[in-house]
């Protein structure tokens, strides 16, 4: 496998031309499930798999459970400013540094976990409440300098939930770890 499928392993996201209410429903139900899938996938795994790059000079397993909760967090509160704002600017984050920090590389993977799903509890009822005209709100990306709406942005974060466990799936299976 190359490093770009073994970076990539479901691919890069694609928006759709048209964002129907069936594929929303589908991005919110992956939102719904990620937690308990992630759970499912990492909680018997022991500390030195945890620690274990899931590519050559990638995150540890522990690294991208941290990660996960970090980013859906700022998903969440993207959203929120959306909904809430004129097309906000909203802040980035540098995902790396905060991969690096001690929180994510030596933490328990429960604390996020926890994180995830007391969050995407949240974040799915907010979701699913959501009129048309919330769905096409949006906000201002300064790394990417465009708007992204809040549907495609769910569509974003399915996309990241399916892409993060297959890293998980794929060295699980690699090691022969069941």
């Amino acid at each position: 496998m190359n490093s770009h499928t073994q970076q990539y392993p479901i691919g890069k996201f694609e928006k759709p031309p048209i964002i129907t209410s069936g594929i929303l429903s589908e991005w919110i139900s992956v939102l719904e499930n990620f937690p308990s899938l992630l759970t499912q996938d990492v909680s018997h795994l022991s500390d030195q798999q945890l620690d274990t790059p899931y590519r050559e000079d990638g995150w540890t397993l522990r690294q991208v459970v941290h990660h996960c909760a970090d980013s859906h967090i700022n998903a969440f509160c993207r959203i929120k400013l959306a909904i809430t704002e004129n097309t906000p600017v909203i802040k980035p984050y540098y995902e790396d540094l905060w991969a690096e920090l001690a929180d994510t590389l030596t933490m328990p993977i429960e604390t996020s976990l926890n994180i995830l799903k007391g969050l995407h509890q949240r974040w799915v009822i907010l979701l699913k409440s959501l009129s048309n005209e919330f769905l096409e709100k949006t906000f201002i990306h300064p790394e990417h300098q465009k708007a992204f709406s809040i549907a495609e942005t769910i569509g974003t974060y399915a996309w990241h939930s399916k892409h993060h466990l297959a890293h998980i799936t794929e060295l699980k299976n690699s090691k022969g770890w069941h």
